[in-house]
């Protein structure tokens, strides 16, 4: 049996997708699915369980598993409530971490592109704690996962007991199918396609830094199944454990994104930039891009869909159709 927390969200939902689509139908679920309709990105799946967070650790009492996949944290990054997110993201995570070096399961664990924080210290996924501990995230959300990042790493360094196979994945700006219920924290694309579609106006953030036009702040965007495949590929290959970075090393425009869903209806752009919010103008990221070279040396080859093809498979399968959900 399988165990992916955050089941059913985002992320999650996506790997249990591609677990049932391999034949593996002995696959558990702990989530939390609330009011906001999560439930519908599992109604296509085939699940041997479904766990409530609060009864996980008892679930797991004598349980055998082929590996954990831990994507259940909060991850809105304007999360203010510190001691549920520290709870849920960093206390959590170490007695999963825990549970699986004592029973000897592979963990693989969502990590965040928000532990670089403003990107001043790079994007290098470097494992040594030394550079790890240079790391400043800008918000609650990303302190909380460099704060796991950090007590793993120092046992390693340590020499200490861990999972026979452990991997946290730096995700950058991932969008795709059944991320809906995210709300402010969906894709710019999942929240505008709407807009787009009905010819109305969509609007970006203008710039409000030298030598950068309007609409021209970029993020390293992949698209979901991509980032499940890494997965899929270290679920494949045991031997492989550490910190990696999980994008496509090539940072695009919010307004390529854009610009991109036009394109794969055959419409007309019409983009107006706006000025940005006075409270996040002093924080907001303008770059941000992986650096991949790690986990091409650890042997992943399955290369990223580029943004244009992989937006027109988002838009045509699924933002334009009359099943949003994978």
């Amino acid at each position: 049996m399988l165990l992916v927390t955050g089941g059913a969200g985002f992320i999650g939902s996506n790997i249990v997708a591609a677990l049932n689509e391999t034949g593996r139908s002995d696959v558990a679920v702990s989530d939390f699915l609330g009011h906001d309709g999560k439930w519908k990105n599992l109604a296509k799946r085939q699940l041997a369980d479904f766990v409530p967070p609060s009864e996980l650790a008892d679930w797991l009492k004598g349980r055998k598993l082929d590996a954990v996949f831990h994507m259940g944290a909060i991850s809105e990054t304007t999360a203010t409530d510190g001691d549920l997110v520290m709870d849920s993201n960093f206390r959590l995570s170490l007695r999963l971490l825990d549970w699986c070096t004592e029973s000897k399961v592979p963990f693989i664990y969502a990590s965040s592109a928000a532990t670089y924080g403003d990107g001043e210290q790079g994007f290098a996924d470097d494992p040594s704690l030394p550079a790890l501990k240079q790391l400043r995230p800008m918000n609650l959300y990303g302190w909380s996962k460099h704060l796991f990042d950090l007590a793993l790493l120092e046992r390693a360094a340590k020499g200490q007991k861990l999972p026979p196979q452990w991997a946290g994945l730096k995700f950058f700006n991932v969008f795709g199918p059944n991320e809906y219920h995210k709300g402010a924290m969906a894709s710019v694309l999942a929240k505008r396609f709407d807009d787009i579609k009905a010819g109305r106006v969509v609007q970006l953030f203008k710039s409000h830094r030298d030598g950068i036009a309007d609409g021209d702040q970029r993020r390293d965007f992949i698209y979901v199944d991509d980032v499940v495949r890494v997965m899929m590929w270290l679920f494949a290959s045991p031997s492989v454990s550490g910190l990696f970075n999980v994008g496509t090393s090539h940072a695009r425009s919010f307004r390529d994104l854009i610009l991109a869903a036009y394109s794969a209806l055959g419409t007309t752009p019409q983009i107006e930039y706006i000025d940005m919010p006075e409270q996040i103008r002093g924080s907001y990221q303008y770059f941000t891009e992986s650096e991949g070279e790690r986990l091409r040396a650890a042997g992943y080859n399955g290369g990223f869909t580029p943004l244009e093809e992989a937006v027109a498979c988002y838009v045509r399968g699924y933002l334009d159709a009359s099943d949003r959900f994978r």
